[in-house]
């Protein structure tokens, strides 16, 4: 079937994915090099030398370089296809039956050439008009992080958009604590700023107050490390140590660790932060503790999702 143009790149490939500076050293060959001269001379030797080390997304480069002539059948050679986007479901099927809700950061940069850039997925996303319905292709699959029974007693760990999954779990065990016991939930969760970053701020105070299954009363809690606000970063680490007996006391109760963030270095911090603290509470040497951690990752009980 006939494809429209438009079609073709709007709706099928992203100009803005790396494709590889091999396949970009091509370029050259299309290029007009008076116009080039004056493009290069304006940017400065040196950041043309950062956008060499750092750009490989076709799109870009055209952008950047309009002195380069491309013709349309190398262009649709150079662009990658479209790829599918993994989001954590951040809702309820029981609170929400037939919706699915999703928490996305809206991604932006700034090229070599100060430039800004913004995420074509999360940006479209963001632009959608509420009222207007919109078709979107959409799979499911079985994430990292599976749903807990209200039984297990939970200790969740999230900065940023980390927190979109247990959003999910806990809407669902306050469902459930209204027909029958359900085990804590504590909750550490971290951000820059208070005032534009505090993701569902409403939800969880509501829900950590009154006897809600974040509320201390009920042997979890819920507790926010706000990193810039003040001089001196603190992070969901901090808030974890200032916790370390009640957290402990979770954990010898067979609680399940789950984690959710960014794959740079939170998932290791927040696991030495985890084996410092049960060396401290339980009073075992470390390598003990690490022993221990290990026993309760094969248990299934302490899982991971992390995203870059």
């Amino acid at each position: 079937m006939p494809s429209k143009l438009t079609d073709l790149l709007g709706r099928h490939t992203d100009g803005q994915e790396g494709e590889g500076k091999q396949r970009l050293g091509c370029l050259p060959h299309w290029l007009d090099v008076e116009h080039f001269k004056k493009e290069r001379d304006a940017a400065g030797g040196e950041e043309n030398l950062v956008y060499v080390l750092e750009i490989d997304a076709c799109v870009l480069v055209l952008d950047d370089f309009p002195s380069v002539q491309l013709p349309f059948e190398w262009l649709v050679q150079l662009v990658p296809p479209l790829q599918t986007r993994a989001f954590s479901i951040s809702s309820s099927n029981f609170a929400h039956p037939n919706q699915v809700h999703l928490t996305v950061k809206v991604v932006s940069w700034t090229t070599p050439f100060k430039r800004k850039r913004t995420g074509l997925c999360s940006v479209w996303l963001a632009e959608l008009d509420p009222q207007q319905r919109v078709y979107v292709p959409a799979w499911f699959r079985r994430g990292s992080l599976p749903s807990p029974p209200p039984s297990l007693p939970l200790i969740l760990i999230a900065p940023g958009t980390g927190c979109a999954p247990f959003r999910g779990f806990v809407e669902e065990r306050a469902l459930q604590s209204k027909f029958d016991s359900v085990a804590p939930v504590l909750f550490f969760f971290g951000c820059q700023y208070k005032e534009n970053d505090f993701l569902y701020s409403d939800f969880w105070l509501s829900h950590s107050q009154n006897g809600g299954v974040l509320a201390e009363e009920k042997g979890g809690g819920f507790y926010v490390a706000f990193s810039r606000d003040q001089p001196q970063k603190v992070y969901v680490q901090h808030k974890m140590r200032e916790q370390s007996t009640r957290l402990w006391n979770l954990l010898s109760e067979g609680a399940a660790v789950y984690v959710a963030g960014s794959a740079d270095k939170m998932p290791a911090d927040v696991l030495s932060t985890v084996e410092e603290i049960i060396s401290k509470e339980s009073g075992v040497p470390r390598e003990a503790a690490v022993r221990w951690l290990r026993t309760l990752e094969k248990a299934g009980k302490y899982h991971v999702e992390a995203w870059s």
